[in-house]
C-alpha cells in the first residue's frame, strides 16, 4: 500500500538522518558523554514525534476507511497492535 500523505515530514526525517550523522562524529571525536547523551535524546524525541504524526493519520485515514468492513476492521487492529508491541 502505497501513501503520499507523508511528503510533509520529509525535511523532519531528513533533519533527523543529520542529527544521527552529527552523533557519529561526536562520538568519532570523543566528544563529552553527557553532549553525545542529549543529542540522543534530542533524535529520539524527534522520532517519536514523527511516528505520532503518522500514527495518527494512519488512524484517521486508513483505519477510518476500513470501518465498512468487520474483517478489515480486524486486519487493521493486528496491524496497530503488531506495531505497538514493538515499542
Amino acid at each position: 500500500m502505497k501513501h503520499s500523505c507523508h511528503k510533509h515530514l520529509t525535511p523532519s526525517v531528513n533533519r533527523i538522518s543529520g542529527q544521527v550523522t552529527g552523533i557519529g562524529k561526536m562520538i568519532d571525536e570523543g566528544q563529552y558523554c553527557m553532549d553525545i547523551l542529549n543529542q540522543l535524546k534530542a533524535v529520539k524525541s524527534a522520532i517519536t514525534s514523527v511516528e505520532a504524526k503518522i500514527l495518527e493519520k494512519h488512524i484517521e485515514e486508513c483505519v477510518k476507511s476500513s470501518l465498512h468492513s468487520q474483517d478489515q476492521i480486524d486486519v487493521k487492529i493486528a496491524e496497530l497492535v503488531k506495531v505497538l508491541k514493538r515499542t
